[in-house]
């Protein structure tokens, strides 16, 4: 099974905003296989009912969950929105190497939830992935999306760790959630690609890398996978 290491902590950042005609969560819906869980009408987050292959969801940090979310006022929400709308324009430069200061912006933006009890859960998470245990990673990410539900850090987090477990359908339904609170997520995006390309739905794992690539073209991964499906789809609608 193929992951692409740097999409874990270090997703690749984003630089030029999705045009409304291909958004990053009208790609998810557009890519979703037929047989990928899809969120509940009741608008329940995915991935949040009982599951009997899940370990039993992780508590929030014993002493923290009391704690208020240290909600940023809607002034500093504004500028850490301006702030990354700068960081994806200097990410989408073709030259120069200020880009990668910007990915490291923006993920260390992305990485923030707003409450130091739910940061706690996703460095949890963050570390058991690290350590290779999937199963207790799963198990806090599923109690911080479960708490946090708008939080898309912890939505594409869970992602990764499904599909290190070999559960592509319930990754697959959380890179959508994930770009449906953040369209320019271009780590969902490039973990979508991979994972459609696995599934050998090539059409739709080279859409997912083209999205991306618009986002942040410093991606080589993505960029060998584009002219690689290019090749083997000439002749096609692809």
């Amino acid at each position: 099974m193929r992951w692409l290491g740097p999409l874990f902590h270090i997703a690749v950042a984003a630089g030029l905003i999705l045009s409304p005609a291909m958004s990053g969560h009208a790609l998810a819906q557009q890519l979703s296989p037929p047989d990928a869980p899809q969120p509940k009408d009741d608008g329940a987050p995915p991935g949040t009912a009982p599951d009997p292959d899940l370990p039993e969801m992780a508590e929030p940090p014993t002493g923290l969950e009391p704690a208020e979310p240290d909600l940023p006022t809607a002034d500093a929400r504004l500028q850490e929105r301006e702030n990354l709308d700068l960081l994806f324009a200097e990410l989408a430069q073709p030259d120069g190497e200020t880009w990668a200061r910007a990915e490291t912006d923006i993920l260390r933006i992305w990485s923030r939830s707003g409450s130091a009890a739910m940061d706690l859960l996703y460095k949890r998470g963050e570390a058991a992935l690290d350590a290779g245990d999937t199963e207790a990673a799963i198990g806090h990410l599923t109690a911080l999306t479960d708490h946090a539900p708008d939080f898309a850090g912890g939505w594409y987090l869970r992602g990764v760790a499904f599909y290190l477990e070999g559960q592509v359908g319930p990754s697959i339904s959380d890179m959508a959630r994930t770009l449906t609170l953040e369209p320019r997520h271009f780590g969902a995006l490039t973990q979508l690609g991979a994972m459609f390309e696995e599934l050998g739905d090539d059409k739709r794992a080279l859409e997912a890398y083209r999205a991306t690539l618009k986002i942040h073209p410093h991606q080589e991964d993505a960029a060998d996978a584009v002219e690689r499906l290019e090749d083997k789809t000439k002749g096609t609608d692809a």
